[in-house]
């Protein structure tokens, strides 16, 4: 092979990969604090770190988050309680659940 058709091979290589990475969904794994939602629309009011704000929302990090159920927090996440607002019609099932599942890794570490 010669060395430009090397380059080629490799830099088709590379961009594949690129494409394949960014088609990806986030999973648990990758953790609550690094989901665009969580940052977007959780961290004003539960902190960049999940642990709460002064003021703001509870830490997302505690014995009271760890013993609740999915299904309350895909509750709370969906209509709401209190201060929290709903979010319904403003996030996909998908995406709340992605959340449950986020704080609940978040909480067994």
């Amino acid at each position: 092979m010669k060395p430009y058709q090397l380059t080629i091979a490799l830099g088709s290589l590379l961009l594949s990969a690129a494409l394949f990475a960014q088609t990806q969904t986030e999973t648990p794994a990758s953790g609550l604090t690094d989901n665009p939602v969580y940052k977007k629309d959780c961290a004003g009011c539960h902190g960049k770190t999940a642990e709460g704000r002064h003021f703001g929302g509870p830490s997302l990090i505690s014995d009271k988050v760890a013993g609740a159920s999915g299904d309350h927090l895909r509750d709370m996440i969906t209509n709401g309680k209190g201060r929290m607002p709903k979010y319904a019609e403003k996030l996909t099932s998908d995406k709340i659940d992605l959340l449950v599942q986020q704080i609940q890794a978040a909480n067994k570490k």
